[in-house]
């Protein structure tokens, strides 16, 4: 009998040991929750503008693990989209363009340039604005800072807005091209404030600085557009990058 009564005892108190570990467990999660929240949303927080998830998308910000979710909630509003681009772009919003229920401009912008860089002027998404204005700040620039010893002073374009079905090796697909959304542009080249101009169909090949620019803001356009296509994918972009604000990921 003493032994039943000291195995309930003993059970009983690891009872109450997991309810209290429990109980415990709890309030410190919920502590650190509160403190979490009160850094992160105090107007004193120690969190750096760049981290915090509840601070918009600055351009100009370092980028870090929280940039492409920052970048990703501005081009979904077209308020936030054009708030970001605020002083970082020479653009005017423009009424949507309907032409058909394939064939439309949503967002839409006039763009003349991103950061440094002049543009021919394009009619265009907001997004496709704000991702080449990332790119052009984080990728284009210090690209040719790098491997050509100079800046870029103009982004050569052939493009946004092209009511068409996709094109592919085998011939025109049945599918609408993201061109017919505005949700693609294609870039030739880029002008040199030194003067010189670079061409994807003359520099791709052979290797050397010129070409290695090339591929190197290539990968950076893959981490600003959801879709990048290069000169590597196929013959048709021998002579563009076709950097497209939604898809599947492929960087090419």
């Amino acid at each position: 009998m003493a032994q039943d009564a000291a195995e309930k005892q003993r059970r009983k108190s690891e009872r109450s040991g997991a309810v209290g570990s429990g109980v415990t467990a709890f309030f410190v999660a919920a502590v650190l929750a509160f403190t979490g929240y009160q850094a992160v949303m105090h107007s004193d927080t120690p969190l750096p503008q760049e981290w915090n998830p509840t601070q918009p998308l600055r351009i100009s910000d370092p980028v870090t693990a929280m940039t492409g979710w920052k970048l990703n909630r501005a081009v979904a509003s077209e308020e936030k989209c054009l708030a970001a681009l605020d002083g970082h772009a020479a653009l005017q919003p423009l009424a949507p363009l309907e032409d058909s229920d394939q064939c439309f401009i949503r967002d839409r912008v006039d763009l003349r340039a991103v950061g440094q860089s002049r543009l021919a002027p394009v009619e265009t998404r907001c997004a496709i604005a704000l991702r080449l204005a990332m790119w052009e700040l984080h990728s284009v620039q210090p690209a040719a800072a790098v491997f050509l010893g100079t800046s870029v002073s103009s982004i050569d374009h052939i493009g946004s807005y092209n009511c068409r079905v996709m094109r592919t090796a085998s011939g025109p697909s049945t599918r609408m091209s993201t061109h017919a959304t505005a949700d693609a542009i294609d870039i030739v080249g880029f002008g040199l404030a030194d003067g010189n101009r670079i061409r994807l169909l003359a520099d791709w090949e052979p290797a050397g600085p010129r070409a290695e620019f090339l591929r190197t803001v290539r990968d950076g356009a893959c981490d600003w557009f959801s879709l990048t296509l290069s000169p590597d994918y196929n013959r048709l972009h021998a002579d563009h990058f076709h950097l497209q604000s939604r898809g599947w990921g492929l960087c090419r």
